[in-house]
């Protein structure tokens, strides 16, 4: 069967119309950023606020459906090669070229394996050269060992924006392979749209693979079967996993063509392809093509785990999943559900705030979400009361009334949720420094720097000396570590007064990050690290790794070895140590913004 773009109208028309499916790989990765976030300060002062634009079984490889495939680059079948040469003999090269023209995209339009990746320099991506000249052996081993979620959101965020760019392709990997371990990471990661635009950044013909086992990952996260179907011939030449075989038939009935389709659907059934619950979902995935006259009925009784295929295909279907095998999967499989296009706003929302948290929802992304949850009738009242103060955080009268929403989405006051943090930071961005309690001010501080808004936040140390008690002190840690320059006093007394109000943990994290940032003289970092039991030595293969990136200027593979060593979920696991060499080793490379907002994140949550 062939798939031509008339084909592809029959598969929209009957099927993908329903699934509303995103076109993602003609659009730009949304950014996380607001404008203006990590360039220097034209003066010491902060300006004035800006616009922000921001931006199954999916568990590891082993239990994923991706088979560990060896790199490779198979050459035309011998018979193949031995008929295209006979046909060369027959023509003039005039004659050849003629013919090749007729079928061969211009060198133009064909894209290189040399670089690859949606995001350049001038779209705020890294340097090409980003990763100097590290293995790529080495780099993809780093990827394929990494276990997500990372703890720190800003680190997630940062690795996403590594992993994006258009760097140079190692010398000794395959480039399909290279781009296969970095969407496979940012699937892992929660990130299905970032990793369906990586793999969309090589041409079919090249894939390897491993790029073809990772694409249909891919395309399951994303709940979009009709994009394995353009890949579907080349898959099958190299693989034989049973979601490949089973796009023979999805892939006939999504064209129109249902004979075909349930031809291949019974010649699987025999041979016992897949059965079960995967199976029956192939079946109502045919059972939507045009002209289709199969009814099928999904139940899960005795299913006890959630896979890819699974996932992909009954989020397509919007056939809804028991929630306690969400439980068998991990948090990124929420975060693919977060942004799954066939399913409401409601269907949505136990995935929503698990994204935001992870990194792949910025805060206008989640406002946005909550505004589109609004029109949705059957919104539950715990919701439209959310919602409601998210709309006075924004549009209140006063400013007590906009604090009185944002204190709503804190919840308990001396620990907010960092997702109504997260959700209320471009509210607190645009207050001005007014009277507010202090717990008010070290809140609205903290969610500004959520979502990068550092020099707004800076503005609030004016309001320091009003501040006491524990809320005064956090409103004191968060300026000493996230604003763009010193703006509050920062000694060693300082710091130990910090230590006494806020307990060991919070205050090893702040020696950890000040020292980190150079905040701290040498001496005085020494000196109460000592004290407070924070291991600054390089003492690990990988803190001495991370520190010879820095060292070489390699922001690439620092950020890398940052996600490295801050894999987990509970903060109060992460080393203070861990935290102090992840700061300054971005600290060192120039990713001075990313390395603040780290720790202003480490302060807020440990």
């Amino acid at each position: 069967m062939r798939w031509s773009r008339g084909n592809a109208r029959w598969a929209l028309g009957s099927f993908a119309l329903a699934l509303a499916l995103p076109v993602v790989a003609q659009q730009a990765p949304e950014s996380l950023l607001p404008p203006g976030f990590g360039d220097a300060p034209e003066t010491p002062v902060a300006p004035q606020p800006s616009r922000p634009t921001q931006g199954a079984s999916s568990a590891p490889a082993a239990s994923s459906g991706v088979p560990m495939v060896q790199p490779l680059n198979p050459a035309t079948p011998p018979d193949l090669a031995l008929a295209d040469n006979a046909a060369e003999e027959e023509l003039t090269p005039e004659e050849i070229a003629a013919q090749k023209a007729k079928y061969d995209l211009p060198d133009t339009a064909r894209r290189s394996l040399d670089r690859i990746g949606p995001l350049t320099p001038q779209t705020r991506g890294f340097d090409p050269g980003a990763f100097g000249t590290q293995s790529g052996k080495f780099l993809a081993t780093l990827m394929r060992e990494t276990h997500a979620p990372i703890v720190s959101r800003w680190a997630s965020i940062l690795l996403r924006r590594v992993l994006l760019s258009a760097t140079d392709t190692p010398r000794d990997i395959d480039g399909a392979d290279w781009a296969a371990e970095r969407a496979w990471l940012l699937l892992r990661m929660g990130e299905a749209d970032s990793a369906r635009m990586m793999v969309q950044s090589v041409d079919p013909d090249r894939y390897s693979p491993r790029l073809y086992a990772i694409a249909m990952q891919t395309y399951l996260a994303t709940a979009d079967p009709a994009g394995l179907c353009p890949l579907s011939a080349g898959a099958l030449r190299f693989s034989k996993e049973p979601g490949w075989d089973m796009t023979r038939a999805m892939c006939a009935a999504l064209s129109g063509d249902q004979g075909t389709a349930s031809g291949a659907l019974n010649q699987a059934q025999r041979r016992g392809v897949v059965r079960g619950i995967d199976y029956r979902l192939a079946e109502k995935i045919v059972g939507t093509g045009f002209n289709a006259r199969r009814s099928v009925k999904i139940e899960w009784d005795g299913v006890d785990r959630l896979t890819a295929w699974r996932f992909g295909l009954a989020t397509a279907l919007n056939v809804e999943i028991p929630q306690d095998l969400y439980a068998t999967a991990g948090q990124h499989v929420r975060a693919w559900e977060a942004r799954a296009p066939a399913l409401t706003a409601l269907r949505r929302r136990p995935g929503v705030e698990i994204a935001a948290r992870l990194g792949v929802l910025s805060n206008a992304a989640l406002v946005g979400y909550y505004g589109q949850v609004r029109t949705d009738g059957d919104m539950p009242n715990d919701m439209a009361d959310k919602v409601d103060a998210l709309r006075a955080a924004y549009a209140g009268a006063t400013v007590g009334d906009r604090i009185g929403g944002m204190r709503t989405w804190w919840g308990e006051e001396g620990k907010p949720d960092y997702v109504g943090l997260i959700a209320t930071a471009r509210a607190a961005a645009a207050l001005p420094v007014a009277q507010a309690q202090a717990q008010d001010a070290a809140n609205l501080v903290a969610a500004m720097l959520t979502a990068g808004y550092d020099r707004n936040a800076a503005r609030w140390a004016r309001a320091i000396g009003q501040m006491d008690g524990a809320g005064g002190s956090q409103l004191w840690a968060l300026l000493a570590v996230g604003a763009p320059s010193p703006v509050v006093d920062i000694s060693s007394s300082r710091v130990s007064d910090y230590v006494g109000d806020a307990g060991t943990e919070k205050g090893r994290m702040l020696i950890a990050a000040l020292a980190g940032l150079s905040r701290l003289s040498a001496q005085d970092a020494m000196a109460l690290a000592q004290d407070n039991g924070v291991a600054l030595a390089a003492n690990s293969r990988w803190a001495r790794a991370i520190g010879a990136a820095a060292q070489r200027g390699e922001k690439a593979t620092v950020a890398l070895l940052a996600a490295v060593g801050m894999q987990g979920s509970d903060w109060s696991r992460l080393p203070a140590g861990h935290l102090y060499h992840v700061v300054a080793a971005l600290h060192r490379v120039g990713l001075d913004p990313e390395a603040r907002m780290i720790a202003a994140e480490a302060i807020s949550r440990s």
